[in-house]
C-alpha cells in the first residue's frame, strides 16, 4: 500500500512539473501534451462504448463535433452576426461562460448518443460499425452545409473568435506568473485538461466496478446470456452510448476553447479511426492501456513532424519523399508492429474467469 502511495505521489509531481520543463524548449512541446490530454479524454469516452459494452462505434467524432460547435455558437459572435434578434439582445456577441457551456455540450452530445443508439440496438459487429460511421459523416456534412439559407455554422469557413476558458475571472488564455515563474496559456490549459482527465479516470474506474459496468461487460461477452440473467440490454446499451458521447461532448468544448477556432475539417472520419485505434492499440477495456494508446498515437505524429522539420527530407531526397507521407507511413508501421507483437494491446486488461490450478495431492 505504501509503495502504491509513493508511486502516485511521484507520478503526480512529475505531471505537475512536466509542462514547466517542456515550455523551456518552446510552447510546441506543451501544446503536444495538451492535445494528448484531449485525446486521452476522447479515448476514455470511447472505451466505455467499445471496451466495456463491446459496441464498435466508428462515428464517435460526431459527439466531439457537437460539443465543439455548442461552444462555438454560444461563446462567439457567430449567432449575433446571423440573427438580428440575438444581435439586438447581445450587441457585443453571445459570450456564455465556458464552464456553463460544458454541461450544455455534454448534455447535447449525450442526447445525440442516445439518438444514435436507439435505432442500432439490434445491430452488432460490422453492421453497427457501418451505421455509426455513417452517422459521423452525416454530422460532419450537416455542419459543413449549415451556412445556407441561414448561416448558423459558417460552413467550411468555420467559427472563429471563440472565447478562452475563464473561471471566476481567471483567464486560462493568458500568461500568468506564480512564484516568479511564467505560466503560458498552453501551460494553463494543460493543468485544466489534466484535472478533467484525472476526474474522468476516477469516473471510469468507478463505472468499471459498478453494477452498470459489470452489466456492460456481460453484454460484451455474451448478450444473449446477459439478457437471460435479467440484464436490460436495451437500456444498458443506450446508457453506454449516452455516457460515451458525454465524454466526447466535453472534449469538444475543451478543444474549441483551446483552439479558438473550429471547422468541419477537424472532425473527419480519420479522427474517429484514430480514436478507435488508440483504444485498440492500448488495450480494450483497460484504463491504463487506453491512456497509453492515446498518448502514443496523439504525440507520435507531432514528434515525427518535428523530426521531419529538423531534417529536411524533401531537400535531402530531391523532393521525392514527402515528410507528411513518411510520417503517416511510420505511424502505420508502428501500429502494425505493435499489434503483431502485442495482439491484445500494449497494456491489456488482466484476464478474468480463469480457473485456479488445482493442487496436486498425493
Amino acid at each position: 500500500m505504501k509503495n502504491k502511495l509513493v508511486v502516485f505521489l511521484v507520478a503526480a509531481i512529475a505531471l505537475l512539473v512536466l509542462p514547466l520543463i517542456f515550455q523551456q524548449a518552446g510552447n510546441f512541446w506543451v501544446r503536444i501534451l495538451d492535445v494528448a490530454l484531449l485525446y486521452i479524454l476522447l479515448a476514455l469516452g470511447l472505451n466505455i462504448v467499445v471496451g466495456y459494452a463491446g459496441l464498435l462505434d466508428l462515428g464517435y467524432v460526431a459527439f466531439y463535433a457537437v460539443g465543439a460547435y455548442c461552444l462555438g455558437l454560444l461563446s462567439s459572435p457567430q449567432l449575433t452576426e446571423s440573427f438580428a434578434t440575438i444581435r439586438s439582445s447581445f450587441p457585443q456577441g453571445l459570450h456564455l461562460w465556458v464552464w456553463i457551456v460544458i454541461p450544455i455540450g455534454a448534455a447535447v452530445a449525450g442526447f445525440a448518443g442516445v439518438l444514435l443508439g436507439a435505432p442500432t440496438l439490434k445491430l452488432r459487429g460490422d453492421y453497427l460499425a457501418i451505421v455509426t460511421l455513417g452517422f459521423g459523416e452525416i454530422i460532419r456534412v450537416f455542419i459543413n452545409n449549415l451556412d445556407a439559407p441561414v448561416n448558423i455554422t459558417n460552413g467550411p469557413k468555420g467559427i472563429s473568435q471563440i472565447d478562452s476558458f475563464k473561471l471566476f475571472g481567471f483567464n486560462f488564455g493568458k500568461t500568468h506568473e506564480f512564484f516568479g515563474i511564467d505560466f503560458n496559456s498552453v501551460t494553463m490549459y494543460y493543468y485544466l485538461f489534466l484535472a478533467l482527465v484525472v476526474f474522468s479516470v476516477l469516473v471510469c474506474y468507478r463505472l468499471e466496478r459498478s453494477r452498470i459496468g459489470r452489466a456492460w461487460m456481460a453484454i460484451r461477452e455474451d448478450e444473449i446470456a446477459a439478457k437471460a440473467m435479467g440484464i436490460n440490454t436495451r437500456n444498458m446499451k443506450l446508457l453506454a452510448f449516452g455516457m460515451g458521447a458525454t465524454f466526447g461532448g466535453i472534449s469538444g468544448v475543451l478543444f474549441a476553447t483551446f483552439q479558438g477556432f473550429i471547422s468541419p475539417e477537424s472532425f473527419s472520419l480519420q479522427e474517429s479511426i484514430m480514436i478507435v485505434a488508440m483504444v485498440v492499440l492500448g488495450g480494450i477495456g483497460h484504463i491504463p492501456g487506453v491512456i497509453l494508446g492515446a498518448l502514443l498515437l496523439s504525440a507520435l505524429p507531432e514528434v515525427l513532424r518535428w523530426v521531419s522539420g529538423q531534417f529536411d527530407l524533401q531537400l535531402i531526397t530531391g523532393g521525392r519523399l514527402d515528410a507528411a507521407i513518411l510520417r503517416q507511413l511510420l505511424i502505420a508501421l508502428a501500429m502494425i508492429a505493435i499489434m503483431l507483437i502485442r495482439p491484445r494491446g500494449l497494456w491489456p486488461s488482466p484476464e478474468h474467469g480463469k480457473a485456479a490450478p488445482t493442487p496436486v495431492t498425493k
